[in-house]
């Protein structure tokens, strides 16, 4: 047996239903200081470095995470299987 449910509503308002906080503000103050911080990098040496720089744990963290969503992504895609009904 399966059951759709398709509801038809914005961000803001799923955000509300489902009381999650709107961390819109926050958001936006995080993207304006990383694209300030982005304009002075002109090549990829100075990316991982920055991105050295912000990672949790270092090297450490940012690896740990860049196999975790290598892992995500395998998972995403070797799961889905082609569903001859078309549902």
């Amino acid at each position: 047996m399966k059951v759709h449910i398709e509801i038809d509503c914005t961000p803001e308002e799923a955000r509300s239903f489902m009381g999650l906080p709107d961390v819109g503000k926050a958001n936006d103050v995080y993207v304006d200081m990383m694209s300030k911080a982005m304009k002075g990098v002109s090549n990829t040496d100075q990316l991982q470095e920055y991105a050295r720089q912000l990672a949790p744990m270092g090297q450490a963290g940012f690896k740990l995470f860049q196999s975790f969503m290598e892992s995500a992504n395998t998972a995403r895609t070797s799961g889905t299987k082609s569903d001859p009904s078309g549902d």
